[in-house]
């Protein structure tokens, strides 16, 4: 367990409303309220995996923006940039679920206090204290939280720090396809770890007929990922890390990760690692991207193997699903030591 904050993830904090039942929101009259927002389901799920990260956000200065900053403290979150805006409203979410368990959101948003942070609030001093930096998608969709987010990648990579990014379409935040794909494309410039669906990555433009290829297309094509993850919800995930010298000049053998797999030869090709991932039985996926992205950086920064990594995150990611929320899904260490050794152990 590491003591003091070496990674920041900064990004939207929301209130999810989950349904009491399956199908359209027209028809659902009760909910749950839970905290969300996938920037703050990443904090809390390396909290409970490693050590609590620094977490920056900006909520209202409202009940629901109190609720969450106590709930993201509960979580041993330190509360240094934790935003309260007295001029803007906390975001809402109303989730809801198909027969299968996958959700689908209604996002209440527009001018909320996510969406209003400002560039340079995390100085250059904090950003060279630090290891590893990461945002999501959905700050990028309006301004100046989009500036804001930008400018931060941007100072961490020059700071040293890794940067992993999660591109998140809600394509209904956004005001076309196209902005998506702009700006998200210039956060990936900054970017050495990518984690995405292979829809969101064909959204972002990249072509491939399997995720692998389009894990390849990201490598070819963008100008930082040095390494990229495509999940593929209940079937897992695929890597696929980078060999030689990338766009950027960077060499890939400088990740750890990579150096733990040393038949990899400098110019042979992408590394492509696949995981099946775990069956389990899914009560609710709301987070499960979250959750892997936790996993993934914990056992990244512990300098496992690719595939290694690449196993803990699938398995961090189905242990969320059999609870109902996210962040009060998101397992601590040991419970993924065990899931893991039972499954082994059936295996």
């Amino acid at each position: 367990m590491r003591t003091a904050p070496s990674v920041l993830v900064a990004g939207e904090t929301l209130v999810d409303f989950l349904p009491a039942e399956s199908g359209p929101l027209d028809d659902v009259d009760r909910f749950d309220r839970r905290p969300g927002g996938a920037p703050a389901n990443v904090a809390v799920g390396l909290a409970h995996l490693d050590s609590p990260p620094l977490f920056w956000t900006r909520v209202g200065d409202d009940p629901f923006g109190r609720f969450l900053a106590a709930t993201l403290a509960d979580h041993g979150l330190p509360e240094r940039y934790f935003e309260f805006d007295p001029a803007a409203k906390t975001s809402l979410a109303f989730v809801t679920h198909d027969d299968t368990g996958d959700r689908e959101f209604t996002f209440y948003r527009d001018g909320t206090a996510d969406t209003r942070l400002e560039p340079g609030r995390i100085d250059d001093e904090t950003l060279a204290a630090l290891e590893w930096v990461h945002v999501g998608g959905v700050t990028l969709a309006t301004e100046p939280a989009r500036t804001a987010t930008l400018d931060l990648v941007n100072r961490a990579a020059d700071a040293g720090c890794t940067v992993s990014f999660d591109p998140n379409a809600r394509l209904e935040l956004w005001e076309s396809p196209e902005t998506f794909r702009r700006v998200c494309r210039e956060a990936l410039a900054a970017t050495d770890v990518c984690k995405a669906t292979a829809g969101e990555l064909e959204l972002l433009g990249f072509e491939g007929e399997t995720p692998a290829a389009l894990g390849e297309d990201v490598l070819a094509q963008a100008a930082g990922p040095q390494t990229v993850f495509v999940t593929r919800g209940s079937e897992g995930a695929v890597a696929v890390v980078s060999s030689g010298e990338g766009t950027d000049g960077v060499e890939s053998e400088e990740l750890p990760w990579v150096e733990t797999d040393p038949e990899q030869e400098s110019g042979s090709g992408p590394l492509v690692v696949e995981n099946a991932g775990r069956e389990v039985e899914t009560v609710d996926t709301t987070g499960a991207g979250d959750a892997f992205v936790a996993g993934m950086i914990s056992a990244l920064r512990d300098g496992v193997s690719i595939a290694a990594a690449l196993e803990f995150a699938c398995a961090v990611a189905a242990i969320t699903t059999t609870e109902r929320g996210a962040m009060t899904a998101m397992p601590d260490h040991e419970t993924v030591v065990q899931f893991r050794a039972e499954r082994s152990n059936r295996d």
